[in-house]
């Protein structure tokens, strides 16, 4: 049965949030190999779709909190292209005129507020904004989105904790891939879930298939409602898989090879794309999208490469430069004297 107007929406909404990422990190890959770029880069693939369709769910003021291994939350989230790729580049011309890079994307007109290259330290961060919304009366929600590896950091706990004892407006979503960086789950997890970590500090906690596109969306509108309605915070454990290593360069050899089957032979990206023709959304509707979003990329590679890196002017900006000497007296240890 076709679907009705909305949920085709909906569904070509998902699918070209999608493919962007996919397109993005393809790319990224590519130029990495040939010599292009010489970035710190981490793949998502196999997370696409998660990105993609926990994004649809958000508007565009919400906030987001995500991690250096963010770049499908990021596009998905609605960074123009060109301003991420200049900023990956390292160009004047990103989102942080390039003084930030892959790890630290920072984009407030589209609500991404920050990228941490700390493991575990955005949940705190994500309770700031939510309280801030608080504070002012708005109705804006702050998604906050990590790796099962953070969920063993301490600033897990104590974010959740506080989460559910101020009732902020925060969805917490852990976007489980099975692996913190080199190590397997159960490795490094004494428990069976991340979900049952949530229930324990009062969150309303479900874990689900990250890479079921209406699932993963319907966990997130409700989340998000729930938050917006002052009902407090939730965690949604979104079960995933990567297909590539932790970081680029990394072969992924802990990875058993027949887990790594299985996985391949559900692919999310090529998965979801025959859904939609299966729900008689045509090959000339998603062709048309694909060449969309390839011509925005070519477009978006040439303005990063041509763009200028950064001037001593800009370079200098933002950095307070201090000079720091033994105190003669008093009860700090050291004096700092700012220089300029």
């Amino acid at each position: 049965m076709a679907p009705s107007a909305p949920e085709r929406s909906r569904y070509l909404d998902i699918y070209t949030r999608m493919t962007r990422i996919h397109r993005s990190d393809e790319r990224f890959r590519r130029m990495l190999l040939g010599g292009q770029l010489a970035i710190a880069y981490y793949s998502p693939r196999g997370q696409e779709l998660l990105s993609a369709a926990l994004m649809a769910a958000v508007r565009q003021d919400d906030y987001l909190v995500t991690t250096y291994r963010g770049i499908h939350d990021q596009l998905a989230k609605g960074i123009p292209v060109r301003d991420l790729w200049a900023e990956f580049a390292g160009k004047a011309t990103g989102t942080c005129k390039g003084k930030g890079g892959p790890m630290h994307i920072t984009h407030p007109e589209t609500g991404v507020m920050v990228t941490t290259g700390i493991v575990g330290s955005g949940l705190p961060i994500a309770n700031g904004l939510a309280w801030a919304s608080m504070l002012k009366g708005e109705d804006r929600v702050t998604v906050c989105c990590f790796g099962d590896g953070a969920t063993n950091i301490g600033a897990f706990h104590e974010a959740l904790n506080m989460a559910s004892v101020w009732k902020l407006p925060v969805v917490f979503v852990c976007q489980n891939n099975r692996y913190a960086e080199k190590t397997k789950f159960a490795d490094g997890t004494a428990c069976a879930t991340i979900s049952d970590r949530a229930i324990g500090y009062g969150l309303e906690a479900i874990r689900i298939d990250g890479n079921d596109a209406d699932a993963m969306y319907d966990a997130a509108a409700r989340a998000v409602a729930k938050a917006r309605a002052g009902d407090g915070p939730s965690l949604i454990e979104a079960m995933t898989f990567r297909f590539m290593g932790h970081s680029f360069g990394d072969p992924g050899e802990y990875i058993p090879k027949e887990e790594y089957a299985a996985f391949l032979a559900i692919d999310p990206v090529p998965a979801y794309r025959q859904k939609l023709l299966d729900l008689q959304i045509g090959e000339q509707e998603l062709g048309a999208i694909d060449a969309q979003i390839l011509a925005e990329l070519e477009d978006a590679v040439t303005y990063a490469l041509e763009s200028p890196y950064a001037g001593e002017d800009e370079i200098l900006k933002d950095v307070l430069d201090v000079e720091i000497t033994p105190a003669i007296s008093g009860e700090t240890p050291f004096q700092i004297e700012e220089v300029a």
